[in-house]
């Protein structure tokens, strides 16, 4: 991830315990968009900002014994984290350093797919980071992201606690210089760093109850939770009830949430 504290979502212990749970909510959809790359045994892979978890597990099985997956996460806690998961998982085949994402200290042109899931939505100046991923990845190699744009973030029925958090989240993310709406923009993006045959994958996510991702919502609140009170956007007290009444709402078993759309996209390096 990027340094300095720029990560929207901070590194509280409960950010690191999601971003885990994340790794199982979303490992199908980062499994199917593997397989559509393809990615031979034998591949050196590089995932950026993979955090406790991240896909290294999922890339670590398609690589196979002969090749060689490397993760990339400047939080300690996090590589510390995943350093664990490598071991009670035996996979061999994987290490984790840390590192600035914008500026890894790897040799560029050495990996046949780079790839990154809900980083740079999260962090400022994205295209810095795009970049770096196309210099790292060889000649014909695949570069490909799977990130998030809030304007599919809704529910129904409507709900004030809702509206007023979500206003909250794109006041904290423009302060910190985030673009919840970058899904939309990544194909755009990946081409303008001069990836050739982008493709994309859209996806929209019916939360059930049940589904630990409805409560997405309430999770960011919390993670954000300084930073609204640092910017004066609402009193203590206030965030307070608006917790509880967002919570009361996700509770309802009448309520549909929606988050999305999520983006995948890819492309591949030219000559």
């Amino acid at each position: 991830m990027a340094s300095g504290n720029h990560y929207v979502l901070g590194y509280r212990q409960a950010e690191q315990e999601r971003l885990q749970r994340q790794a199982e909510e979303l490992g199908h959809e980062s499994a199917r968009l593997f397989d559509e790359i393809g990615i031979p045994e034998g591949a050196r892979v590089l995932e950026i900002g993979c955090g406790p978890r991240g896909c290294l597990d999922l890339l670590s099985a398609r690589v196979g014994a002969s090749g060689r997956v490397v993760g990339v996460e400047i939080s300690a806690d996090a590589v510390a984290l995943a350093q664990t998961f490598l071991t009670e998982r035996g996979l061999q085949n994987v290490e984790v350093i840390a590192g600035d994402a914008r500026s890894t200290g790897l040799p560029e042109g050495s990996f046949d797919l780079v790839t990154s899931r809900l980083i740079l939505v999260t962090i400022p100046q994205p295209e810095q980071i795009i970049a770096e991923a196309v210099a790292l990845a060889r000649t014909g190699g695949v570069v490909a992201f799977h990130e998030a744009d809030r304007a599919a973030a809704m529910c129904d029925p409507p709900s004030q606690a809702w509206d007023t958090a979500e206003k909250l989240f794109m006041a904290v993310a423009e302060k910190n210089g985030n673009d919840f709406h970058l899904g939309r923009k990544l194909p755009r993006l990946l081409r303008e760093a001069g990836l050739m045959d982008v493709r994309v994958n859209p996806i929209i996510h019916i939360e059930s109850v049940g589904n630990p991702r409805r409560s997405l919502s309430v999770d960011f609140l919390d993670n954000m939770r300084e930073r609204i009170l640092a910017l004066h956007l609402v009193p203590e007290g206030e965030l307070v009830e608006l917790r509880k009444a967002l919570v009361r709402h996700l509770d309802n078993p009448d309520t549909v949430v929606f988050h999305g759309p999520y983006i995948q996209a890819w492309g591949r390096k030219p000559a």
